[in-house]
């Protein structure tokens, strides 16, 4: 049963933490509303938004994006990766700016679900001041956690700690510095470029057709063709469709290689069953003399090999359920909080004990028909 235990624990382990991490990435995307879209640059390798573009978002195709018909509130925001000093030790963290319009300010607070644990939110236009995420109330980067109203240097600048956000879900929300878009222009020295373009749409609004109307207009403004456009413009269904994408080829992988170990088990309970029948020939002559018939004998030696193959799999996805809850509360201590949490499919359970056992009795069949088919003469001479 070794082998069909291990294959049923991975298959049943990996498939509920990969359930799980899709919650968890289906999070990371909660912080961007429904009636909210994404544009960026396309970019030349990894980094923060815009950092490794050829070309930047600017005013213009700001302004450009504003005239398109269904767009409500437009916000560029300034995503940069920062040199942090704090307690004598120098950290790299990223940065995101906040705009100076109060009604742009509200809907950064509103779409990244910002809740303040200490001191207060920045308000538009107040420079001098940041506010942190949660991980740098943490004492490892830093050797001592920072605080409300404690100085910490930025790009060689001093800034004023004017609040600490509550924890999130967010990976990104709990690492970020936020400060007002003057600040990060101020120290970065950038001047007209943004990295990341937020569109409110009004409500109503088909938020596809306004993606399709906002990618014409800058496809034609920047005289690009369909397909060759260096930018994106991103929908939350877009975004969670192509995570959705990985993550069912990342099970597909996952029961390939599980397919492998219950391969194994199918030989082994195969084997196990053709020494049972050697084993117990006189059992079977015996039973056969007394009037046994060949499909009796059949029904023996493939229950049996069913038995083994479900007990099998229950211990399998009792040992995979329980991995997958241990390596989640690991993740979910190790991402700091981050809601990752593993999805039990009863659906799937059922399906891995019952595979368990019909992959048992197809295994045991060669030895159960090899079994009913002996002669009680035979059988009672071995």
């Amino acid at each position: 049963m070794l082998g069909i235990f291990i294959g049923i624990a991975a298959v049943v382990s990996l498939i509920s933490l990969s359930d799980g991490l899709r919650g968890a990435i289906t999070g990371q995307f909660g912080s961007l509303g429904s009636d909210k879209l994404t544009i960026q640059n396309a970019g030349t390798g990894f980094g923060p938004p815009g950092s490794t573009s050829v070309a930047k978002l600017n005013n213009h195709d700001i302004d450009i994006i504003e005239k398109v018909n269904g767009v409500n509130i437009v916000v560029p925001r300034l995503i940069r990766m920062v040199k942090v000093e704090y307690n004598d030790v120098v950290q790299f963290k990223y940065a995101g700016s906040i705009p100076d319009d109060k009604q742009q300010v509200k809907m950064v607070i509103d779409s990244m679900n910002i809740k303040m644990q200490e001191g207060m939110m920045l308000e538009a236009g107040e420079t001098g001041k940041v506010v942190l995420g949660n991980d740098f109330t943490k004492t490892a980067d830093f050797g001592k956690g920072l605080r409300e109203n404690v100085k910490i240097n930025i790009q060689g600048k001093d800034f004023r700690v004017k609040g600490i956000m509550q924890k999130q879900s967010s990976l990104i929300t709990n690492g970020v510095i936020i400060m007002s878009e003057k600040d990060m222009k101020d120290i970065l020295n950038i001047s007209d470029e943004t990295d990341l373009i937020v569109v409110q749409i009004k409500s109503g609004e088909d938020i596809e057709k306004v993606a399709a109307d906002i990618k014409e207009a800058m496809r034609k403004d920047r005289n690009e063709n369909i397909g060759e456009e260096d930018f994106s413009v991103q929908t939350p269904v877009q975004s969670l469709q192509a995570v959705d994408t990985i993550l069912t080829i990342i099970n597909i992988i996952i029961i390939g290689i599980a397919s492998i170990s219950l391969l194994v088990g199918g030989i082994g309970i195969a084997n196990t069953m053709y020494t049972s029948v050697l084993e117990r020939r006189k059992e079977i002559g015996v039973m056969k003399a007394i009037g046994a018939r060949n499909s009796d004998i059949l029904w023996i030696f493939l229950i049996e090999a069913g038995l083994l193959g479900l007990a099998g799999g229950i211990i399998g996805a009792v040992i995979g359920l329980g991995a997958a809850m241990l390596i989640a509360m690991v993740a979910k201590g190790f991402l700091g909080g981050v809601a990752f949490d593993v999805v039990i499919s009863w659906p799937l359970l059922i399906f891995a004990v019952a595979f368990a056992f019909i992959l048992g009795a197809i295994s045991g069949v060669t030895p159960a028909l090899q079994a009913s088919k002996l002669r009680p003469v035979d059988a009672l001479r071995s």
